[in-house]
């Protein structure tokens, strides 16, 4: 296990954290250029060397219901891949994440593509805006009630 101070020096390598002590000795460091409200990337480093590290937007790693991940065990290599993967978590939107580019065609050879933008679904007719959707599914379904199918 790494002690708090090696802990500490692996997470002020990331010069885009800034580093907030907060009570009982235990610090925060914030990435304020997080495109989302969350921006805590390491939360209550303690002296003992518990901590967490925000990996709501990450798979692959066991966190709790705050997205948050206990590094009390982590290894320096470890601590340095899931922070800068929990950057850069923050620093994508969801269409950079989960980009959707879809091509779907009805039984007259009309195409329409279904294209993920900021935080929705559009459908688009060459240059046209068809309709603008809250989810994949929503937009699927109109795709399909108007007789058009995915490729």
């Amino acid at each position: 296990m790494l002690s708090f101070e090696e802990k500490l020096a692996v997470i002020e390598e990331f010069d885009e954290l800034e580093k907030k002590e907060i009570s009982l000795g235990r610090i925060n460091f914030h990435y304020e250029e997080s495109l989302y409200d969350k921006k805590i990337v390491v939360y209550r480093l303690h002296p003992n060397g518990n901590g967490f590290v925000f990996a709501g937007e990450i798979e692959g790693y066991p966190s709790d219901h705050k997205g948050m991940v206990n590094i009390k065990d982590f290894k320096a290599d470890e601590l340095r891949e899931l922070i800068r993967e929990s950057i850069d978590s923050l620093s994508l939107s969801p269409a950079e994440k989960n980009p959707v580019l879809e091509e779907w065609l009805n039984d007259y050879d009309q195409a329409l593509v279904l294209m993920r933008e900021e935080d929705g679904y559009n459908v688009y007719a060459d240059e046209q805006l068809e309709g603008t959707f809250n989810s994949y599914e929503e937009a699927a379904n109109f795709l399909e009630q108007e007789g058009f199918s995915r490729l």
